[in-house]
């Protein structure tokens, strides 16, 4: 096979065991300096007030120092990331000795990575506490009134620390390289309950007054915090769901399968190893489909649907559990090995859950939205193992290459190793990295040493380079298949080409992902009159699921069905999750008149929107105004 150059350019940095760079772990979006002095525990003592929208209150921060002879030329200081912040004094100790008041600088403010926060220390100290205050525009916090909440009674506040938000509301290491446990005292006002990535009691009463330990080391990304007025119901003695009163319910009944998931996950790739494993179901602000807060993951409600079709979220964040939160990407370079191994994981999952079918739709549906996306990126963004891209947003880089191309890959590899024989090794890479934070380097050497040696030829050098280092989807990859989505493009077929009219489409038994595939196959230049009659006989306009409306309403935009323009801007407004909102404000903004209509959406919008939502919408409207 004749290869391109860009493939034949990544092979010759695929000799060996090294990939691209020659270290990988550094952590370019991160002022820490991991390598001189780590953080190895952490203990939070902040006060919540809702109405300055602030945290206040102290950190303590446990320290590892490397051997005086590998930081010969180390400052004398502990370097942390810190996000407008309110930096008070910091006091440092060694052993038992007192506390001593030590003097910090706290540089530039950088409108992406913050500002580095140094602290003089005594030599060696190995305990440092920091007296602070959080911004009330803080990036990683979301502050929201009673009425943006579901039970409209009581305000909520929680936390999005990926990728690199965790240094908005607490000074540290703000780097996936760097695992630490932590305890926290959380006080806020009675009749609000406090949550964390940590020991949550599932019995403890709203008193005001909380206190939490996490034993398992965590990067920072999964520092996470909640406090709102939210119930508790259990699904298993180990899983539960929290909620707001309103939503609990409807949550619990969706996520009833959420044990089912955990023994077929355990059964696959080793004990859970985090105890409990409960979800917190957010307001529809949240930003994000969920997050996988280690012991708590974080859950967007438009998941919740009534036939359980979206609940493969679920098995998404308890994948995690294995990848990502087990095993840790060392920096965002190689997110891939955290979200690419956890939509494998996730694709199992379902597979044993709800059957083959399924997983193969939800395949087929990822990979043609890999396959758009691919598209609109530069070569470079389309590789696994990432450049080093210094002085940029990682967030600018997590694609669904990494989520889509690396859970592709995987199922390549199984299918050449077959499902025993890959079903070990994954396995024994959780098991022998547990707790650990990995490079593409570190997975390539136990790939090479543990699977590839052992079935030689079954995947070439080649063909590995083309999965990692090389653009788009090689050549040789197999598509996945569902026979179900097939009689949907029949369906769709018949009826653009008017062989039969919508309302005879037999459209019983579908479940998301097939009014998804229905509407990404329509011709482009679909005109109103069409969607029309579509909207007719499927009440499309008004839905409830979101997926479907990130659809429906950009078609609607570019046909220009300005009928469903009040029930657009009513999703707009009510829905906060950024992956459905964003390409309806993207189809807006592609003309004059659209993107008025989307600015005037978006200022009725942005007291809702979480300021990572908001941003983003306010980015794509601002470029396309250039």
């Amino acid at each position: 096979m004749r290869l391109p150059s860009v493939l034949l350019f990544a092979l010759a940095l695929l000799p060996g065991p090294a990939l691209l760079a020659a270290d990988r772990s550094v952590d370019e979006h991160s002022h820490a300096q991991p390598r001189v002095v780590r953080i190895t525990a952490s203990d939070l003592d902040l006060r919540v007030d809702f109405e300055s929208r602030t945290l206040a209150g102290t950190v303590t921060h446990a320290l590892a120092w490397a051997e005086p002879e590998a930081r010969a030329d180390a400052p004398a200081a502990l370097v942390l990331d810190t996000r407008d912040l309110s930096i008070e004094r910091a006091h440092a100790r060694s052993g038992d000795g007192p506390w001593q008041r030590v003097g910090f600088t706290l540089g530039e403010r950088d409108p992406i990575f913050g500002s580095k926060l140094s602290i003089t220390l005594p030599d060696r100290a190995d305990a440092v506490r920091i007296r602070y205050r959080t911004s009330p525009e803080a990036s990683g916090l979301q502050w929201m009134t009673p009425a943006m909440t579901a039970g409209g009674r009581q305000p909520v506040l929680f936390s999005q620390s990926q990728a690199i938000h965790a240094r908005s509301w607490v000074p540290l290491q703000d780097t996936p390289g760097v695992r630490f446990t932590y305890t926290a005292r959380i006080r806020t006002a009675p009749g609000l309950m406090a949550l964390m990535s940590a020991d949550n009691d599932p019995a403890a009463e709203a008193d005001g007054d909380y206190r939490f330990t996490m034993p398992q080391p965590i990067p920072s990304y999964l520092l996470a915090i909640a406090v709102g007025d939210f119930r508790f119901k259990p699904i298993s003695p180990r899983a539960g769901v929290w909620a707001e009163a309103p939503v609990l319910e409807r949550a619990t009944a969706e996520f009833a399968d959420t044990e089912k998931m955990i023994a077929v996950a355990e059964a696959l790739y080793g004990a859970y190893r985090w105890e409990r494993y409960d979800l917190l179901v957010l307001p529809a602000s949240f930003p994000f489909g969920g997050m996988e807060n280690p012991r708590l993951s974080f859950i967007t409600p438009t998941v919740i649907t009534g036939d359980k079709s979206l609940v493969s979220l679920i098995a998404h964040e308890l994948a995690h559990s294995w990848s990502g939160n087990l095993v840790t990407n060392a920096s965002w370079k190689d997110f891939w090995l955290n979200e690419g191994f956890t939509t494998y994981v996730e694709n199992r999952i379902v597979e044993a859950v709800f059957g083959a079918e399924q997983a193969a739709m939800e395949n087929v549906v990822a990979q043609a939205a890999l396959r758009d996306e691919l598209a609109t990126l530069p070569a470079a963004q389309q590789v696994l193992a990432l450049a080093p891209f210094p002085g940029r947003d990682p967030e600018e880089s997590l694609t669904e290459v990494a989520y889509q191309k690396g859970a592709w890959f995987l199922h390549d590899l199984e299918r050449r190793f077959g499902r025993e024989t890959f079903d070990a090794f994954l396995r024994a890479w959780f098991d022998q990295h547990a707790f650990r934070s990995v490079t593409t380097d570190d997975f390539l050497a136990f790939l090479r040493r543990e699977l590839l040696a052992k079935g030689p030829g079954k995947l070439t050098e080649a063909e590995l380079a083309a999965w990692i280092a090389g653009p788009g989807i090689p050549e040789f990859a197999v598509p996945a298949r569902s026979a179900r989505l097939d009689a949907v493009d029949a369906a769709r077929q018949a009826w653009v080409g008017r062989r039969a009219a919508a309302a005879e489409l037999d459209t019983r038994g579908w479940i998301t992902q097939e009014w998804v595939h229905f509407l990404e196959g329509l011709p482009e230049d679909i005109g109103a009159d069409r969607l029309i009659e579509l909207d007719a006989a499927f009440r499309l306009t008004g839905t409830a699921n979101g997926e479907i409306a990130q659809r429906w309403y950009p078609i609607t935009v570019r046909a220009g069905l300005f009928e469903a323009r009040p029930a657009m801007a009513q999703f707009l407004r009510k829905v906060g999750r950024r992956k459905l909102v964003l390409p309806t404000y993207e189809a807006l903004a592609e003309t004059p008149e659209g993107l008025a209509f989307a600015r005037q959406v978006l200022q009725q919008a942005s007291a809702f929107y979480h300021p990572i939502t908001r941003a983003s919408v306010q980015a794509a409207l601002d470029a396309a105004a250039k």
